[in-house]
């Protein structure tokens, strides 16, 4: 399909149409509540441009090592109390080592056995072994974000590359995860760009897709770049939707800052979930602005 139609289509009949892909194709009039821990902060091997965890950055970045299975499960706990039915355990650098994967196993058994949360990950590029004992443990979704288009890859990360991100993904699926994977608007991409990231999405085993949207941090190689207008946000949430049909779409970090007050028109575009209780190295809005946007977007549902 020529999805460039969609890209000069009035916004207001864009909206319209990817409401209505998202109506046929999710029965569920509820919306979809994620949280995470930033488990473990900062000096990070990788060198992605956006990113206030990097090492190659120059960051005011709290840094920290695995936090204790005790903290995790009380961040757990809280994240139940604002409304969410899903907790992922997020930690910078490439790979875990065995004792901090042992930690991560211990955390996700507790949580289960105390909050009834479905528990997620997203601990970068583990192998088989590492899926198995965490699978073991009870996790049942591994986030890994491609980030942005293959084409555009090599202009924001040069430590690894795109087809490793993709492995990564097809390992964990291979392990028996569901798969949540979607990434950055905002990075210099093109239209063109997001349409071939969005096709990426398409072809990988992948049911939930987080769109953040770029909060430059100073001190990171891409602060500075022009960022994203609301506008073009809701377009690429609708563009997605077009585009994906039957996945969750996640409006993610940004939200508060980048599309402000236009935040309700996410979810009138195809969107379908949110995170709440605050991202990795920024804060979120308060849990009662949130229920409150949650109620007014569920009632709009019905």
């Amino acid at each position: 399909m020529n999805y460039q139609e969609f890209i000069k289509m009035p916004l207001p009949e864009l909206m319209v149409e990817a409401d209505r892909i998202r109506r046929e194709n999710i029965p569920s009039k509820k919306m979809e509540l994620c949280s995470i821990i930033n488990a473990k902060s900062g000096k990070c091997s990788e060198d992605c441009r956006y990113c206030a965890q990097s090492g190659f950055h120059n960051t005011e970045v709290d840094v920290y090592p695995l936090r204790s299975m005790e903290e995790i499960l009380d961040a757990a706990k809280r994240s139940k109390d604002a409304g969410a039915d899903k907790f992922s355990m997020v930690t910078s650098g490439n790979r875990l080592n065995e004792k901090e994967l042992d930690t991560v196993c211990e955390a996700a058994r507790a949580i289960i056995d105390e909050t009834g949360l479905s528990v997620c990950g997203s601990l970068g590029a583990l192998n088989e072994e590492d899926f198995r004992k965490l699978k073991d443990a009870g996790m049942t979704r591994y986030h890994h974000n491609i980030e942005t288009s293959k084409e555009n890859y090599p202009k924001i990360v040069t430590t690894h590359n795109f087809q490793e991100r993709v492995d990564t993904i097809n390992r964990a699926h291979e392990a028996g995860f569901a798969i949540c994977s979607g990434g950055i608007l905002g990075l210099g991409e093109t239209w063109e760009d997001r349409i071939s990231m969005a096709n990426t999405i398409k072809e990988l085993p992948v049911d939930s897709v987080p769109l953040n949207i770029l909060v430059p941090i100073e001190g990171t190689k891409i602060y500075g770049i022009d960022q994203i207008t609301p506008e073009e946000v809701i377009r690429t949430i609708a563009l997605f939707r077009i585009i994906l049909r039957d996945k969750t779409i996640r409006v993610i970090a940004g939200r508060e800052s980048q599309i402000k007050d236009y935040q309700a028109m996410a979810f009138m575009a195809g969107a379908n979930g949110m995170m709440v209780g605050g991202y990795l190295t920024v804060n979120g809005r308060s849990e009662e602005d949130d229920k409150k946007l949650v109620r007014e977007v569920e009632h709009i549902w019905q």
